[in-house]
């Protein structure tokens, strides 16, 4: 059966399979079957190909106080949120309590990470769809300060995380109950300054995004964690239902859902479909964003609560500028000393992390036993949280565009992807079918 461009669904027999057997330039391995009869997609298989890294079984026996700097290799996007979320779970498990200024330091180090994620996803590759493009490299000569700017943005988030923790990816600051370095002030004040810098810039990728008229409404349950300063750490589990849950509950609520065709559990919550991610948490925590940010992005804030997927876009357009605001205010209102912390005890417990790293909700459940080893972990991350309901909006989108050609359905399901920004994709323009 042969398929032109014209239409997807020139068949002879009402039946079209789409298989994209391999993914490309993607963080990990991943494919994507689909099947197609009467007009109606049958199914859509969105497979994590990744062998299993088995890192929850590596993690068995090993010591608890050097285990974050071990899970933070788990992705090297998101170092610094496996490095918190682990220390933070180790924390309870030894019922540690961290100083004030450490609490602050790990907030600046997940802002200046958030910053130089989201601007990595957002300017470089969501960018090019908006404009029409496959990639910033095609940009003609009149984009080329856009993209400088895009840039300088994502160097202040570098510089933020190497200040606080050392480096921007695999910090070497951070430990369990501390930071090993605190900033100077003469630190600080460049990283202020800098930040300063680029705020008009990110206002103005803000309004790019806030024009861009992608849409895809979903009827999905937002989950998020909800705190009092937008910092994404600590603070109570919300949904769009009007549940609460504290953190250390979480796992009560979720659902592991067996996926036959993928190396990734997927998850329900209570059973049903859910998103995380800054769409949910602009629709369930905007009010507690900076009160900078909020007063200059007020009309782009009214686009909240939404159920458009491509708005995950905006809210990270948006989150970039609270992960400023913020950062500005705590530098400048901090003067960082040199604390001689109580040293960690050993001893048996179970403790729970969460935080919401830049694509969701990062859950870490630890058992530690007596000598300080770990007996027991279980490590949730934002991806498979959202695998079900990735593949449910491919769906939607392959039927609401079954008349498309065959390069259009291909970008649609590429901007689809993008906007999720899943951690097993670097995000890029990537997808390459096999139409037969």
């Amino acid at each position: 059966m042969h398929i032109d461009d014209s239409s997807i669904i020139t068949t002879n027999n009402g039946k079209e399979e789409i298989k994209l057997d391999n993914i490309t330039k993607i963080e990990g391995h991943g494919s994507l079957d689909i099947k197609i009869k009467d007009n109606k997609v049958k199914y859509v298989k969105l497979k994590i190909t990744e062998n299993k890294r088995f890192y929850t079984q590596a993690i068995i026996g090993k010591s608890a106080l050097s285990l974050p700097l071990m899970t933070s290799r788990i992705c090297g996007t998101c170092s610094i949120a496996h490095l918190s979320c682990c220390s933070e779970a180790v924390e309870k498990a030894l019922q540690y309590v961290p100083t004030d200024q450490t609490i602050l330091l790990r907030k600046l180090s997940l802002y200046g990470m958030t910053i130089r994620d989201h601007s990595l996803h957002l300017y470089l590759f969501c960018l090019p769809d908006i404009f029409g493009k496959d990639s910033v490299l095609d940009f003609d000569e009149s984009q080329n300060e856009m993209i400088k700017r895009a840039f300088a943005i994502k160097s202040a988030g570098n510089n933020l995380s190497k200040v606080i923790a050392g480096r921007a990816i695999h910090a070497t600051f951070a430990e369990v109950g501390k930071f090993s370095h605190v900033p100077k002030q003469e630190e600080t004040k460049k990283v202020v300054a800098e930040l300063k810098s680029i705020r008009d810039y990110v206002i103005d990728f803000i309004e790019i995004f806030y024009n861009c008229d992608f849409k895809l409404e979903r009827d999905t349950d937002f989950v998020s964690l909800q705190t009092s300063d937008y910092s994404f750490l600590e603070g109570t589990i919300i949904d769009s239902k009007g549940e609460s849950i504290p953190e250390d509950r979480y796992w009560d609520y979720l659902n592991d859902v067996v996926i036959p065709y993928s190396e990734a559990t997927g998850y329900n919550f209570e059973g049903r479909e859910y998103m995380v991610g800054a769409l949910s948490r602009m629709n369930l925590n905007k009010d507690n964003l900076h009160s900078s940010t909020k007063n200059d992005t007020s009309r782009f804030l009214s686009a909240f609560p939404s159920r458009n997927i491509y708005h995950n876009n905006l809210a990270q357009a948006i989150e970039t500028l609270h992960c400023v605001d913020h950062s500005i205010e705590l530098l400048e209102s901090t003067e960082f000393k040199e604390e001689h912390n109580e040293p960690v005890t050993i001893k048996a417990g179970e403790g729970i992390g969460l935080l919401e790293a830049p694509r969701g909700t990062l859950y870490y459940m630890l058992s530690i036993d007596k000598i300080g080893k770990v007996k027991y972990g279980r490590i949730i991350v934002p991806t498979q949280q959202n695998q079900i309901g990735m593949e449910k909006s491919i769906v939607q989108l392959i039927e609401d565009n079954l008349n498309k050609s065959k390069k259009q359905l291909e970008f649609e399901i590429e901007k689809l992807i993008r906007a999720y920004d899943p951690c097993m994709s670097c995000a890029s323009h990537f997808l390459r079918i096999n139409w037969r």
